[in-house]
């Protein structure tokens, strides 16, 4: 697949480190209690041990460089996040289908970092990190083990907030809106976690090497790989980021966090030097939603926005206003389809994704600015009032019974003439599930919230998942662009 403004293809791996459980461990029955405590049972591996005290070392003022104070102060404030999840186990040959029975579940162990984000033992982490965990503890840098409590998770903005009994030092923050490309980039966290044979965590450094970046992971080449996500807005660095980073730091050359690292693109798995972080000022502004009340309000203006250009180019300039939702705050304030959209904050928006990048960092009760440019090229700024995202009330049988959807095979893309390789094609929608959404007949789903599918079983499974559980962002390819559309599905 070639997604708009993606020259190669590579992967997008979400940095949460995975292993089974061995037979024989404390877990190696299915449905078995750990016979140690939550601690003990979340530990990887017979080699992991505290780290001896640390020595204080003198420096001259040829070894004191900003890289060593930034690490050093931040490296306190960072811990290890370790998860137990259930993971359905389906047979992957004729052999084991003789002897794995349908339905079979078995415990996997996750591995990421975490980062404290305010006293009285708060930790910010990745969703994906902590997503499906029945088992949460979080391993501070003393190598002491706290069981942790998910207040609130937003796989939307793939952040998740938890509360252990501990305190953990809390680093300074910075401001992620005024990044330089070129100044230095640290990334901190716990790649291969009990691997490395101590929960000290690994510093690594690089520069930031831009921002704002939209990530959609491209086609795999036939290969199935776990963590194929969406992302919006995006710090970019060479700073090495290996599995188990997930929720750890970015920090600049001061000593301040300036994001909360996420992904990477990979053609092996591997750092390539293509790391991206989560802005902290974003990820502050929803880690107060979850602290406050344990779900993000997704904020809402009723405007759907697609490319200005239907060509077939690779890259594509602009956006336009493809609907106005009635009753709406874009409705009050005139805005109507086909207007160009020009800037949002005052920041110039040159793709759809430039939108939706600027709507996660408002709230509902907050306005919003726009700019927007009519066909004569007069140009004209509108306050919209910020709202709550309005809840589709309806069960799920009912949305998914709304959407008759086909997987896509190369015939139907030929046929179709459609960019990407994969994903569920809309053959059929209902009257209520197009008012709702948007979609309409021949639109490719390529993803849901952050993760990519690649069949039409795939969606169905993901929005029997969902509902219920917030905001649901959904991504689409039509006319050889890439749209999306947000809403919620509430059960009656």
């Amino acid at each position: 697949m070639r997604p708009a403004g993606l020259l190669v293809a590579v992967a997008i791996a979400g940095f949460t480190a995975f292993a089974f459980l061995r037979p024989g461990s404390s877990r190696d029955g299915a449905g078995d209690k750990p016979t140690g405590g939550e601690a003990t049972a979340l530990q990887a591996g017979p080699t992991a041990q505290r780290p001896a005290p640390q020595r204080e070392v003198p420096l001259g003022p040829a070894r004191r460089t900003p890289i060593v104070e930034a690490a050093r102060a931040v490296t306190p404030s960072v811990v290890s996040v370790n998860v137990i999840r259930r993971q359905r186990i389906g047979p992957r040959s004729l052999w084991e289908e003789w002897f794995v029975p349908f339905g079979y579940e078995r415990e996997v162990a996750g591995l990421g970092s975490g980062l404290a984000l305010a006293p009285g033992g708060y930790v910010l982490t990745n969703a994906h990190v902590v997503d499906g965990a029945t088992e949460i503890v979080v391993v501070a840098l003393d190598g002491n083990e706290h069981p942790a409590e998910l207040l609130g998770s937003d796989p939307l903005s793939d952040l998740a907030l938890l509360k252990v009994e501990a305190e953990i030092p809390v680093p300074e923050f910075g401001d992620s809106d005024g990044l330089v490309i070129g100044e230095p980039a640290i990334a901190i966290g716990n790649p291969f976690g009990y691997l490395l044979s101590n929960v000290e965590p690994t510093v690594t450094v690089g520069v930031i090497s831009g921002t704002g970046r939209h990530i959609l992971s491209s086609a795999f080449s036939g290969s199935r790989e776990e963590g194929r996500t969406i992302y919006a807005d995006m710090i970019q660095t060479d700073a090495s980021i290996n599995p188990g980073n997930s929720g750890g730091p970015l920090v600049n050359g001061e000593g301040r966090v300036i994001g909360v690292n996420s992904t990477i693109f990979s053609r092996t798995g591997g750092s390539q030097g293509l790391g991206f972080a989560i802005p902290i000022n974003r990820a502050l502004l929803i880690a107060q939603q979850l602290r406050e009340n344990g779900q993000v309000r997704r904020p809402w203006v009723g405007l759907d926005v697609g490319p200005a250009e239907s060509d077939r180019t690779v890259r594509r300039r602009g956006a336009r206003i493809v609907r106005v939702a009635p009753g709406s705050p874009a409705q009050r304030a005139d805005l109507t389809p086909g207007l160009e959209l020009v800037a949002v904050q005052d920041r110039r928006v040159k793709s759809p994704l430039d939108w939706e990048a600027e709507m996660f960092n408002v709230v509902p009760g907050q306005s919003l600015t726009v700019t927007v440019r009519d066909e004569a090229g007069a140009e004209r700024r509108v306050v919209l009032e910020v709202e709550d995202l309005p809840s589709v009330r309806a069960d799920r049988i009912e949305v998914l019974e709304g959407l008759e959807l086909i997987s896509l095979t190369p015939a139907i893309r030929a046929e179709r003439d459609l960019s990407s390789r994969e994903g569920a094609l809309i053959v059929n929608v209902s009257d209520e599930v197009a008012r709702v959404t948007g979609l309409r007949r021949g639109d490719l789903i390529l993803g849901l919230n952050q993760r990519r599918v690649a069949s039409a079983d795939e969606v169905a499974e993901m929005l029997d998942y969902l509902a219920g559980r917030g905001a649901l962002r959904l991504y689409y390819e039509r006319n050889g662009a890439i749209w999306s559309t947000t809403f919620r599905i509430v059960e009656e």
